[in-house]
């Protein structure tokens, strides 16, 4: 079966499993909380769980299922793991089920939140229903009502910024706002990219920094952007203005997809700063001295953004 047959079928069998779980049409299920699968994300979700994203996402207004479902590959690949604690048991933090929650955890937002009719009686961690409509209203709480601050939300449901940074950039593979059949993946070297800046969060800035492999304690802008794409097999030009000219362009106008270089200044001859985008409107910078690596809005009130190119 080819690539697009392969997902046509896969998105009638999603078409099924909402229909039979009344969950409101497809106008009200995708409509509101903006994007739609694409070919990543109908490949890769058993059509059960995507289901489950998309219905219990709109039990938040301005929670993408796109989110949900990237917290449900990062903590058990949709339940699919065979480590401890998803299926029966916990893992080495006590956490359970295909969103890994902890049980005092799950139970505070059952009490405020109680998941509606399908799961299990009692409400079950271990059960995908249950666990899923639960993290919607965790995230929820946390900052993703009406889209507040999603990234928070993320970061509550683990306190670590790489987590943000890869449920961002997972949700961006899996979200398509052109339609089903759309292809939003994103590269290999754009993932080996954010890959190694993930692993720089913290560090200093430092101007003319490359990084501590080559004996200096941090990075300038261009410096990280320079050894992420180094890791990823790519060779970039060294500074900001040079990133920029090198392109190539994204087109004004259009969103940037995770692994994009997004600049800021004047695009003639006066780019400043350099960030690498991660999604969800995102990106890992050294911003300026006595700022360490991380993660922050790549658009801000009174920005001069010059736009963005993609090296991969």
């Amino acid at each position: 079966m080819g690539k697009i047959a392969a997902a046509a079928l896969a998105l009638l069998l999603l078409i099924a499993v909402l229909a039979s779980a009344g969950a409101g049409g497809l106008l009200s299920a995708f409509g509101s909380n903006g994007t739609e699968p694409s070919r990543a994300a109908l490949a890769d979700i058993p059509s059960g769980y995507l289901a489950l994203y998309v219905d219990a996402a709109t039990t938040c207004p301005g929670l993408d299922w796109s989110v949900l479902a990237a917290v449900g590959k990062a903590e058990s690949d949709h339940g699919r793991s065979t480590l401890p604690g998803v299926t029966d048991g916990a893992n080495y933090a006590g956490a359970r089920g295909p969103m890994q929650f902890l049980p005092p955890t799950f139970q505070s937002v059952v009490a405020k939140h109680p998941p509606p009719k399908g799961g299990a009686t009692p409400p079950s961690p271990y059960n995908a229903h249950d666990a899923i409509y639960t993290a919607a209203a965790y995230l929820c709480d946390s900052g993703a009502r009406d889209g507040r601050n999603v990234p928070d939300a993320i970061y509550a449901y683990n306190h670590a910024d790489w987590y943000v940074s890869k449920i961002l950039t997972q949700a961006q593979a899996y979200a398509s706002g052109a339609g089903f059949g759309a292809d939003t993946a994103t590269t290999a070297a754009a993932l080996q990219a954010i890959n190694y800046a993930q692993g720089q969060l913290g560090l200093p800035y430092e101007w003319g920094g490359n990084g501590p492999g080559t004996g200096d304690t941090g990075f300038d802008c261009s410096g990280l952007t320079k050894a992420a794409y180094t890791a990823a097999g790519i060779t970039l030009p060294r500074t900001a203005q040079e990133q920029f000219d090198a392109g190539p362009r994204v087109p004004t106008g259009q969103q940037p997809k995770p692994g994009d270089l997004v600049f800021y200044g004047s695009p003639h001859g006066g780019i400043h700063h350099v960030g690498l985008y991660i999604g969800g409107g995102q990106m890992i910078d050294a911003p300026r001295p006595g700022k360490p690596i991380r993660i922050e809005p790549y658009r801000y009130q009174g920005d001069d953004y010059a736009g963005a190119t993609r090296p991969a």
